[in-house]
């Protein structure tokens, strides 16, 4: 089989139904990012840290790819492990190289744009729903891994350099979450536009949440710890996971 077959072969939907367990799900994977990147960064020698992420993306990646249809515990563990090394992606671009917070949500943000231009030019179609070969799937998480770089430069954009702190950062990004739902309900948002702009703020809305929990008071957080936050995550998630694995309420149709 050569690599362009392989690339078109048909596969069943690799990515699960939109329903609310997926966005309930997605921010709590986003917020596990955050919490446990920063965790590891500041235990860790920040490139050792980038490093462990990136081995762990690339094996729930590869598992991922080798399965042929969604499984939930395999897309969520792909999509965690994309959360925690997407955000150290974009937090050494900062605090190891001094990047300025602007210049990276420009970066990310222009990759973004070139990574959907790319797929839209290829495919014909951004819809989640077609995730159904290969190639397909490869532009998809390209997508997710600089949706995440790109919210993580944004939230903290908003905490740190425009001075909002991160419980006015949240609330701020989860009004902004709640547009393209509107939008498409009341006015009648192109689906697709709707959901990958929802997509891109659950990154800095989970990240904004998990900081004001885990980070000290005098940072102006709760004071709970990343670790804490970071475990309290990783049950939660397990166990809505856990449902959907034995339920299949939000199975892919085929």
């Amino acid at each position: 089989m050569t690599i362009s077959s392989y690339l078109r072969r048909p596969l069943l939907r690799k990515v699960p139904e939109v329903t609310i367990y997926f966005w309930i799900v997605k921010l709590l994977t986003t917020a596990l990012g955050e919490s446990t990147s920063d965790y590891l960064v500041q235990r860790l020698n920040p490139y050792v840290a980038v490093l462990v992420g990136l081995v762990c993306f690339a094996i729930a990646i590869a598992i991922q790819f080798r399965v042929r249809r969604y499984i939930a515990w395999v897309y969520w563990l792909a999509v965690s492990m994309v959360a925690v090394f997407g955000t150290m992606a974009a937090d050494v671009l900062h605090n190891a190289l001094g990047v300025p917070y602007i210049a990276s949500v420009l970066f990310f943000g222009t990759a973004l744009a070139v990574v959907f231009s790319v797929w839209y030019k290829t495919e014909r179609t951004l819809s989640i729903h077609s995730i159904n070969t290969p190639r397909r799937e490869l532009f998809y998480w390209a997508t997710v891994l600089t949706t995440f770089a790109l919210g993580t430069a944004a939230g903290d954009l908003a905490a740190y350099s425009a001075g909002l702190g991160f419980l006015s950062a949240g609330i701020l990004f989860a009004v902004i979450f709640a547009v393209p739902a509107v939008a498409w309900w009341r006015f009648r948002l192109h689906p697709i536009v709707a959901f990958w702009a929802a997509y891109i703020m659950t990154r800095p809305l989970g990240a904004s949440f998990a900081d004001w929990t885990g980070k000290s008071l005098r940072s102006g957080g709760l004071g709970w710890g990343d670790l804490p936050v970071s475990i309290v995550l990783v049950i939660l998630i397990a166990s809505i996971v856990g449902y959907l694995s034995l339920s299949r309420a939000d199975a892919a149709k085929s």
